[in-house]
């Protein structure tokens, strides 16, 4: 029973629910109770889940992958181009420094230059799913720390591909067996000379980039027009899927593939909507991969020699803490931001586990150092949560706060202050007319050929369900100070209504309303500015009826504003009645006749007797006789 999948499925679902709700209680980061629960149902604690520990690692890599193809779409190529200098500075000096001080240190401890310089190139690299997970747990995406470990983890990202790429030159060729020359030769680069290596890596990137403008984007509106949200679903993970296929083939990083993709298709319409579609399975698969790395922390491995694991690993942590020291340093951060990336990226990351498989497949690494370099690996990243609540809790309230980065205004559809649901002839006449007077606001809508024509005319529209809060969240209602929900469907703008309400009660809600029974539930969810869609123009339609028949223009204005005064009033009266029965009809034939009543009050009350505005005969006059003089 206990090698059944369904089993390992609740022990693995049961352990993160306990562990990962404990720690949260406890005020720690989610990691550390996905952590902790893959080190309790591992091999050497309860011993739920066996020695197929790595086959599930390998798989829960999956979730660095989904989350970076998520982190590509919140960058604009724009944007991405602009922190090459961030990305190609801090990231170069922090893997070259890391690698030569961890080569001196395994050098001095008697080990082979080989096999310093391989355990170096491990070791430069971090984690990527731990520290992103953790930086925007924390809300630090947007800070200078933030972006400085991103421009870091990127760099190690595209740098580990060349890794890759040298290791068989430090491999002895005498000493691999034919078994494992297939395994160094099922990728595509491998098998290419030196010479176009470098030419299918540009291809790759190349073929990630075509696909993403004329095969992905056409295909997502093919699915959209279907309007069934699974096969949305399916595309997503096709994507992601293909990206990374992709790039596993050619033998590049299927993460930084499948990051690439996410920069692609940020300036698509579908945006917001693949980032709400895979935003929870991502977290369900880092969480998976946490208790991945828990359970595959050898204890045995510990218990034979415990010194000199943790010799080693607190030696790695040291010398990766002061190489990022320095490298803020020479970027001249903030001490509380520096000591915000030092804490956070001083740990060996899951990229090691594949350098340090390949190199024992190439005989670089004997069985020994690969598992006692596996066991560093895994451990240090156990430990990083734990260092930065350390470091939040002791150190940090003694030397400043967080420091936050302007972010931009104008290019990031998540900051603006205005969310515009529905971009329909209605919506977009908002639009124009608020982005006339400089207002930019997220547009979603949910036709998908309506997005496609528009984003032609110049607009920027996101396809997606705004019923959905996760939605709503992708696209900014955190921050935003208005909803306003342009869409002609009651049931859509009464569910944005109660998420509103209940989750988001500072935004401000101004809602279409088709007709006065559709206004009558608004008002009854408590949304106080609606707008019906055939008040005001059937109103001007009768005040220009009027004009033609020889009133006043100034007295019909004043008119038409009592009109929808009055109008206002009775509705609200009129709400809370049951609107099919005898009784509501009488009260609504009641408020028409007292509307009547009132309008032609304020007209015999000499609104039109002594009114010399606009164009009135007292004005025409005096024009007159000044055109004739």
């Amino acid at each position: 029973m206990s090698g059944s999948l369904l089993f390992e499925a609740i022990v693995f679902l049961a352990g993160a629910i306990i562990c990962v709700s404990l720690a949260k209680r406890l005020g720690l980061s989610s990691v550390i109770g996905y952590l902790l629960a893959g080190v309790l149902i591992g091999p050497y604690v309860f011993g739920f889940i066996g020695e197929e520990g790595e086959d599930i690692l390998h798989f829960a890599e999956f979730g660095v992958v989904v989350m970076l193809f998520l982190i590509g779409l919140e960058i604009e190529p724009k944007n991405f181009w602009n922190m090459r200098k961030s990305i190609l500075g801090m990231g170069g000096i922090q893997v070259t420094l890391t690698i030569a001080l961890t080569y001196i240190f395994f050098a001095i401890m008697g080990f082979e230059w080989q096999v310093a310089l391989t355990v170096g190139m491990a070791v430069a690299l971090s984690s990527t799913a731990i520290a992103l997970q953790t930086i925007k747990e924390k809300g630090l995406m947007n800070t200078t720390f933030g972006s400085s470990s991103f421009s870091i983890l990127l760099f190690q990202d595209i740098i580990v591909i060349f890794m890759i790429g040298a290791l068989p030159l430090l491999s002895n060729s005498s000493d691999i067996t034919e078994g494992d020359t297939a395994h160094t030769t099922g990728t595509l680069i491998e098998s290419l000379p030196i010479g176009l290596q470098t030419l299918a890596i540009i291809l790759s990137v190349v073929v990630i980039v075509l696909a993403g403008r004329f095969v992905v984007v056409p295909m997502l509106r093919k699915v959209a027009k279907t309007g069934v949200r699974e096969l949305l679903i399916a595309a997503a993970f096709l994507i992601v899927f293909g990206i990374s296929y992709l790039m596993e083939f050619v033998g590049l990083s299927p993460a930084l593939g499948a990051f690439l993709g996410g920069v692609v298709l940020s300036t698509s319409e579908f945006k917001h909507e693949l980032e709400s579609t895979l935003e929870p399975f991502k977290n369900l698969l880092l969480g998976l991969f946490f208790m991945a790395v828990g359970a595959s922390i050898n204890f045995v491995v510990i218990a034979k020699s415990p010194l000199t694991i943790g010799g080693i690993l607190l030696a790695i942590v040291i010398i990766k803490a002061l190489v990022l020291f320095i490298t803020g340093r020479i970027f001249k951060l903030k001490l509380d931001q520096n000591v915000l990336l030092t804490f956070s990226l001083a740990q060996v990351g899951e990229f090691a586990f594949v350098l340090l498989s390949f190199a024992f497949q190439l005989n670089i690494l004997e069985q020994e150092q690969m598992d006692m370099m596996l066991v560093v690996t895994a451990v240090s990243m156990s430990l990083t949560p734990i260092l930065a609540l350390l470091n939040e809790r002791l150190i940090l309230p003694k030397i400043g706060t967080k420091e936050l980065i302007k972010r931009p205004m104008d290019h990031i559809a998540k900051s603006q202050k205005v969310i515009l649901v529905g971009f329909g002839h209605f919506g977009s006449t908002i639009g124009r007319f608020l982005r006339s007077h400089g207002v930019e606001a997220t547009i979603l809508d949910f036709d998908s050929n309506r997005v496609d024509f528009l984003r032609k005319m110049g607009f920027e529209v996101y396809y997606g369900d705004a019923t959905r809060q996760d939605l709503l969240e992708s696209a900014g209602i955190a921050e935003a100070k208005l909803l306003i929900c342009a869409t002609n469907k009651v049931s859509v703008a009464k569910a944005i209504t109660k998420i509103v309400k209940e989750k988001y009660p500072h935004v401000g809600l101004m809602v279409r309303s088709k007709n006065r029974y559709d206004a009558y539930e608004l008002l009854n969810l408590d949304v106080h500015n609606i707008y019906r869609e055939t008040l005001d123009t059937s109103l001007t339609l009768a005040s220009d009826a009027l004009s033609k028949l020889g009133f006043r223009k100034y007295t019909l204005n004043r008119q038409v504003q009592n009109f929808i005064k009055y109008d206002e009033a009775s509705l609200r009266r009129l709400a809370t009645e049951p609107k099919r029965d005898d009784d509501y009809i009488f009260k609504a034939r009641k408020e028409l006749e007292q509307q009547e009543k009132l309008l032609e009050n304020d007209f015999k009350r000499g609104i039109v007797a002594y009114d010399n505005h606009w164009d009135s005969d007292h004005i025409r006059k005096q024009l007159e006789k000044s055109n004739e003089a």
